[in-house]
């Protein structure tokens, strides 16, 4: 069973955002930078654990399903569109909330210093690894050269497929972790099952 995904813009929500229940799929990290007033942390590698949480939410109401950008929502959409979970996802992200002027939210007791997001991490380390193989390859053997070659064939796969294993792995940093942002995901799908409160 598929379900469709409707895509609303910035002030098609902002006066109505008190009737969706919000759903921020990026890294804890990423959430406690800023995010949309209401929302609620699921990283989108934890999606497939809140699916009874999030269905329970949509026989409620709508579910707005946002990340930085775009990307990551509309993956995520998708794969709750897959489940019979209908959703609204935020065109432009909370970038693009942000951009309008509108306000967000930061959780209480969340770190002092937020870590980068995540399409930033993941560029440093890709960009860091091929000049790592290329330097490798010019002072040591030329072999060290697979290691730019690999990561280049990474970033190509992650275009056609839509996923990254980059931001996947980085996603596991401490840093990333919701122990250190003041993010429990238990907490949030306790919230969520009451509906939202």
């Amino acid at each position: 069973m598929t379900t469709t995904t409707r895509t609303v813009e910035a002030d098609q929500i902002r006066t109505r955002l008190d009737e969706l229940t919000v759903i921020d799929v990026r890294s804890p990290g990423e959430y406690a930078g800023g995010h949309l007033p209401g929302a609620m942390n699921i990283p989108l590698d934890r999606l497939k654990h809140a699916l009874p949480s999030l269905k329970e939410a949509a026989s409620r109401g709508e579910l707005l399903i946002v990340c930085q950008s775009g990307n990551r929502s509309r993956n995520a959409c998708a794969q709750l569109a897959a489940e019979g979970i209908p959703t609204l996802d935020l065109v432009g992200g909370t970038s693009g909330w942000a951009s309008r002027g509108n306000a967000l939210d930061r959780p209480a007791g969340g770190p002092v210093r937020v870590p980068w997001a995540m399409d930033r991490q993941v560029r440093l380390a890709a960009g860091s690894l091929v000049l790592l193989g290329l330097l490798l390859g010019v002072l040591v053997h030329p072999l060290f050269q697979l290691l730019s070659a690999g990561v280049a064939g990474g970033l190509v796969f992650s275009a056609l497929t839509n996923t990254c294993g980059m931001a996947a792995m980085l996603g596991k940093l401490p840093y990333n972790r919701a122990t250190s942002c003041g993010v429990d995901l238990s907490a949030t799908l306790n919230r969520l099952n009451n509906g939202g409160k």
